[in-house]
């Protein structure tokens, strides 16, 4: 068994509140991440865009293939990946990353990171169908 040490990240979770159970009339969705503690996020935005068919999108490690149309959106990111930890877009699409535990070994080659498959679901989507779509075609 490992030794715990400050160091070690030791939570990554996500929640999420709706009205009327917020005390607002808003959406609050939060994160808090289990990244080491000296990697540097970046909160980024990524204005909305309009894409040529056909266009490929370059990933962390590898390429797939680009949307028609893609909405503004905020990430929270660390610096050395493409994907991200969490995402708000324009229509309210609220994503966040989590660590999934598998006991399938490891495919071959390249593939797409969770973060990956975030930030690809939280750019085109204004609503969840379209991230779940992706989610299984990756």
């Amino acid at each position: 068994m490992a030794l715990w040490s400050p160091d070690t990240p030791c939570s990554c979770d996500c929640f999420v509140s709706v009205p009327p159970a917020s005390a607002i009339p808003a959406v609050i969705f939060a994160k808090n991440s289990d990244r080491p503690r000296d990697e540097v996020q970046e909160v980024v935005f990524v204005p909305a865009g309009t894409h040529t068919p056909g266009s490929r999108l370059q990933c962390t490690y590898i390429e797939v293939e680009q949307v028609s149309k893609t909405h503004a959106v905020i990430l929270s990111r660390p610096s050395w990946l493409w994907g991200a930890e969490m995402g708000a877009n324009e229509h309210g699409v609220c994503i966040g990353n989590e660590a999934v535990w598998t006991k399938e070994p490891v495919g071959e080659g390249e593939a797409l990171l969770g973060m990956d498959l975030l930030r690809c679901g939280s750019c085109p989507s204004s609503s969840r169908g379209h991230t779940r779509n992706l989610r299984a075609q990756y």
